[in-house]
């Protein structure tokens, strides 16, 4: 695993976590782990914002997860869409994704297992989201196919909206 801090610029109050989910060696499946290095080499650093390759996760991860104050996870997903569509589930949408999903991970431990983990510490980030894209190919393969590679800084972009759209919601929260 492999991970790195970043903090300079604005971000959303509190600890945010990135974290990149899957497999580089099976094609698409390394989607969100390329993306958040993508995010890494391309975007403006943010404040008290962690950017995290989660592999394909680990119980280890239960720290971060329940440390965050935001969490936004990326990964590759079923969405019954054309390759390379990027989805946003949020809070209830994304709970509820996940758990429907959870015996079709790939992963050691679900992304699931990491939730109900931090609900049950009562450490479930209060804003979060997952950034899902539709895969076309899941094979042995350490590149991603032509539609998911245009995907990618499609999610960029998402998670800096998403960053944006949160920090001014505590914004607008404090100001009331």
């Amino acid at each position: 695993m492999n991970d790195s801090i970043k903090s300079v610029g604005p971000g959303v109050p509190g600890n945010t976590l990135i974290l990149g989910l899957g497999n580089t060696l099976l094609g698409d499946e390394g989607v969100g782990v390329k993306t958040v290095s993508y995010l890494q080499n391309t975007q403006p650093v943010l404040q008290t914002v962690e950017m995290l390759d989660g592999g394909t996760l680990s119980f280890i991860l239960a720290g971060p997860v329940e440390d965050a104050d935001n969490l936004i996870v990326i990964d590759a997903a079923q969405l019954n869409s054309a390759p390379g569509t990027v989805h946003l589930f949020e809070g209830q949408e994304m709970d509820q994704f996940v758990m429907r999903n959870k015996h079709n991970s790939v992963h050691e431990v679900s992304l699931s297992d990491l939730l109900v983990i931090a609900h049950l510490s009562g450490q479930l980030p209060q804003r979060r989201a997952l950034i899902g894209i539709q895969p076309e190919r899941i094979d042995w393969s350490d590149t991603l196919s032509d539609s998911v590679t245009q995907s990618v800084p499609v999610a960029s972009d998402l998670v800096h909206e998403l960053l944006m759209r949160w920090r001014q919601e505590l914004r607008e929260v404090e100001g009331a």
